[in-house]
């Protein structure tokens, strides 16, 4: 896959409705859900126990954080993208997110983004980029939403 390289505000302005891309796959293992569990001190149950998730929740299995499956983001953007000649990038926001559908470990996931808005700010070039993760084999994504991002280009 080739990224898109985009290197001033101008070229990203031209994206402005293109789809750019979509990531590889990701798969979520129950080793990863465990670990994030620890990090963010969330050990609900039906993310860390196994046995009883398989026993009693509607996914027949454990299933990955909403937050983990967002905290990847910025991993598989990178795959889609590589923004050049950038002084600073910063993580603005995040608009109109919905969890659709849960992630059940082992399921695969991707990103897919377009171009939503880039609007030039005094310099700052804020990009609002439209998101979804799909589940593979799935009817629904995982999430989809908008990120937003300042860019801080060189020139």
């Amino acid at each position: 896959m080739t990224k898109v390289v985009i290197k001033s505000f101008a070229e990203l302005e031209k994206l402005i409705g293109s789809e750019l891309g979509v990531s590889d796959y990701h798969q979520f293992t129950q080793d990863q859900i465990n670990l994030f569990a620890d990090a963010t001190i969330d050990h609900q149950w039906i993310h860390v126990d196994e046995e009883k998730a398989k026993a009693e929740s509607p996914f027949g299995n454990t299933i990955a954080h909403g937050y983990l499956t967002l905290s990847i983001l910025p991993h598989l953007w990178n795959q889609i993208v590589d923004v050049q000649n950038l002084k600073l990038q910063v993580n603005y926001g995040i608009e109109k997110l919905r969890f659709n559908q849960a992630v059940i470990v082992n399921n695969r996931v991707r990103l897919r983004a377009k171009v939503i808005n880039a609007v030039n700010l005094r310099g700052v070039c804020r990009a609002n980029i439209g998101v979804t993760l799909e589940i593979e084999g799935g009817k629904k994504p995982a999430y989809d939403g908008e990120i937003v991002f300042l860019y801080h280009f060189n020139s």
